[in-house]
């Protein structure tokens, strides 16, 4: 008999459509959901564990934190193979991504949920559920880290984005593709992720801020993160990691100050190279001092940055990990 632990969350695959509140809102706990599957799950049992009742856009970062302790603490019981969280959508990379980073070992760890809601007729839950705990229990699955389930298709936590508001299929690995699929019950893995580079568990610093370029922007957002005291902040540019004119000057001053000053790109595909000069191309923002993301989301390189300040990691060490990234 395999064991898989099933971590709720909330999120749409645990609403309903209330009368009151005129809206669709959290509250099924995973209990719910397990009992509402259509399918067997023959030898496979499940444990269910509550550990919110929220959808994602109200999580927040000690939330998140919080989540990766309970899945680190599920994967520690030896009658655990693997851990299955429900989760809402609109963060749902995000939670994946921290804990593919955080939480070592080679039990898988999935991530599903749903775009319909519970009370919704052709809700996607149930079968996404049964998808994530088959994925969750095969033997083949170990070694791939974090993952989401949905639709049928198995995406690497590292690489994977909400892509669409509302359809089902609304996940996607953008240049990298899924890792596996299932299919008519069964679990088919085409590779396997690249190697993970898991960080020390030593929390999440709050504060650091994202903030996305945009055509003939100003500067002023910068300058307000700076003023506010930002630990650190993650600028999500134009193309190869370039901004708008003004920005390497008060990214200068801010990395002269200690702050960190990571630059990802807003493109889906593509990586970060310090190829263009000028004010302020990225060649020019390497010089004040900020450190490319590769091919890392602005989404997660802000989380990487989040764990390792909590680490007091040097500015040498966070350039090592975005390299690893």
């Amino acid at each position: 008999m395999t064991g898989v632990t099933l971590i709720s969350t909330g999120g749409t695959i645990a609403s309903r459509h209330s009368e009151k509140a005129g809206a669709v809102v959290a509250g099924l706990g995973g209990s719910a959901l397990l009992a509402a599957l259509h399918d067997p799950l023959d030898g496979i049992e499940v444990r269910v564990e509550e550990f919110r009742e929220l959808n994602s856009f109200a999580l927040t970062l000690q939330d998140a934190h919080g989540l990766v302790a309970a899945i680190r603490a599920a994967l520690a019981r030896p009658d655990c193979d693997g851990v299955v969280v429900t989760h809402g959508t609109d963060t749902m990379e995000e939670s994946a991504y921290l804990a593919d980073l955080l939480v070592a070992g080679d039990k898988p760890v999935v991530f599903t949920g749903a775009q319909r809601h519970a009370g919704d007729p052709d809700t996607d839950g149930p079968r996404n559920i049964a998808d994530a705990i088959r994925v969750a229990a095969d033997p083949a699955t170990r070694g791939i880290g974090s993952a989401i389930v949905f639709e049928g298709e198995i995406h690497a936590a590292r690489d994977v984005t909400k892509a669409h508001a509302s359809r089902t299929d609304t996940f996607r690995s953008p240049g990298m593709g899924k890792i596996g699929e299932v299919d008519l019950r069964e679990v088919h893995l085409y590779r396997h992720p690249g190697p993970r580079r898991v960080v020390e568990d030593a929390g999440l610093v709050e504060g650091v801020e994202l903030l996305k370029l945009a055509l003939g922007a100003t500067p002023a957002f910068l300058e307000f993160c700076a003023e506010s005291g930002a630990p650190g902040i993650v600028i999500e540019g134009f193309g190869r990691g370039n901004a708008p004119r003004g920005f390497a000057s008060v990214v200068a001053r801010l990395t002269a100050a200690g702050v960190p000053v990571l630059v990802a790109s807003r493109c889906y595909e593509g990586r970060t190279r310090a190829v263009y000069g000028g004010d302020s191309g990225a060649t020019t923002l390497v010089e004040a001092g900020a450190l490319l993301c590769g091919t890392l989301s602005g989404l997660k390189a802000r989380l990487l940055l989040s764990a390792l300040l909590a680490k007091r990691a040097s500015r040498e060490e966070i350039a090592t990990a975005l390299a690893r990234a």
